[in-house]
């Protein structure tokens, strides 16, 4: 459905003041609009950023003073992340103030091209590889959006000729004008319940990507195989698919070649650093867009070739006697194990942590390659419960350091020892990284650990 048309800007609400909060509202504030922040968890940084940008900071309102704050501005722009069921969309909706996204402020002040990535799982990798793949053949892109640099902050550079943005629902959620010139959608399965109010809602959060892509100039690229993906297409749009070997896709891999869909071939599996499944399909997301975007057929080449992987994506830590030892810790839903588990004959899995409202029962279907299991956190009952009968499994409640020793236990010349959780991490840890660092420095420590070249 399209948007009202939006009216003229002179003040806004930013809830939360985050790090994409506060780049709204230095955005906002440098046009001359008089920005009111909320936030119901403030911290001493919080409040000296409002200050510095002389930004009044409402803390913890009553549903009164919410009310009366939402009704005095033109528009409402929400933190990613905020639980969709939270009173300030009722109170926006109530009261007739429209609700915008970082993005959509974004394409309020700046008309450079854009390539959006979703999907449950990939968009970081992906849009590192187009970015890199971008900047290779001589164009000025940069990475933003569900990063360290929002989109609303990446356009106040000047010198940038794209962005690519990686998308993620929670901004998606919220954003009615966001017109990207290509769209990539790259898989889709329960995520982030805890924020959205149902799967439909976040299938149509992920969906909207494409609403607004231009029907004449824009693309949307789209996996092949996924099913909700495939029904979500815009009939409208010009689509590529992407997939591996034998799934009849538009970019795939022909007599072990990544070939774009006129069928030049870009480079072979064996010249990929890294040729899990899930390398290879995103490999041909991204060379497809970068393509779309202006890359060139070098660029890409190279790219391919020189891109090792990213930090705590199936990472490859080292061996210890015959079983290699994999940081996977950015895998937070049961989806993203599922991917990693597809690359591994026989695993020990580490899995666990702080469970996001999703299904882990899903992972008992994995035996094999999983062949013995250490159930951590606080949701290790749960992944107990969905190997139980199934193969050995040990629960660990302590630490990662004892979940290590764990699996050292456990694991036999062969095995892939993977940390892939499923969960998020904030029941040890402040973040996926920290746990996954925890993790590889346990591995480093245990006897008999060696470096192995890259898989």
């Amino acid at each position: 459905m399209d948007a009202p048309t939006r009216g003229p800007l002179r003040s806004a609400l930013v809830f939360g003041f985050g790090i994409t909060g506060r780049a709204v509202a230095r955005a906002l504030v440098s046009r001359g609009i008089t920005v009111v922040a909320v936030d119901e968890h403030p911290t001493h940084t919080i409040r000296a950023e409002a200050a510095s940008l002389g930004v009044e900071l409402v803390e913890s309102p009553s549903s009164q003073d919410l009310t009366r704050l939402v009704s005095g501005c033109d528009l409402v722009v929400p933190s990613p992340g905020l639980p969709e069921s939270h009173e300030v969309f009722g109170i926006a909706e109530s009261t007739g103030i429209a609700i915008e996204s970082e993005f959509d402020l974004a394409d309020r002040w700046d008309s450079r091209p854009i390539i959006a990535i979703t999907g449950t799982d990939g968009k970081t990798t992906v849009t590192t590889l187009v970015t890199a793949m971008l900047v290779a053949s001589g164009v000025r892109a940069i990475a933003c959006g569900n990063t360290d640099t929002p989109l609303v902050e990446a356009i106040a550079d000047s010198s940038t000729e794209v962005f690519v943005v990686e998308a993620s629902s929670f901004r998606l959620a919220t954003t009615r004008w966001f017109q990207p010139s290509v769209a990539v959608w790259l898989n889709f399965a329960p995520d982030h319940l805890d924020a959205h109010i149902s799967l439909s809602s976040y299938e149509a959060a992920k969906a909207s990507i494409w609403a607004h892509v231009d029907a004449k100039e824009g693309v949307a690229i789209a996996s092949a195989t996924d099913p909700v993906v495939l029904a979500n297409r815009n009939a409208e749009l010009s689509t590529i698919t992407f997939g591996g070997a034998g799934t009849d896709a538009d970019a795939t891999v022909i007599d072990g070649w990544l070939c774009l869909p006129d069928g030049t071939k870009l480079v072979s599996v064996d010249e990929l650093p890294r040729s899990f499944p899930h390398d290879i399909t995103n490999a041909l997301a991204a060379s497809v867009a970068a393509m779309a975007a202006g890359a060139t057929l070098e660029g890409v080449r190279h790219t391919l070739r020189s891109f090792r992987g990213l930090h705590h994506r199936v990472e490859l830590v080292g061996d210890v006697n015959g079983a290699t030892w994999f940081d996977d810790s950015k895998a937070t839903t049961p989806h993203a194990v599922e991917t990693a588990l597809g690359a591994f004959d026989s695993v020990v899995l580490i899995a666990g942590g702080r469970n996001k409202g999703l299904d882990l029962a899903v992972l008992g279907a994995h035996v094999p390659p999983v062949r013995a299991v250490v159930a951590i956190g606080e949701a290790a009952t749960e992944v107990r419960a969905a190997f139980d009968g199934r193969c050995e499994v040990r629960v660990i409640t302590t630490s990662i350091e004892d979940a290590v020793a764990a699996a050292l236990e456990l694991s036999r010349p062969g095995d892939a020892v993977l940390l892939s959780p499923g969960c998020a991490s904030f029941d040890w840890f402040t973040s996926y990284g920290e746990r996954g660092d925890r993790f590889a420095d346990a591995v480093r420590k245990l006897p008999g650990f060696r470096m192995v070249g890259a898989q």
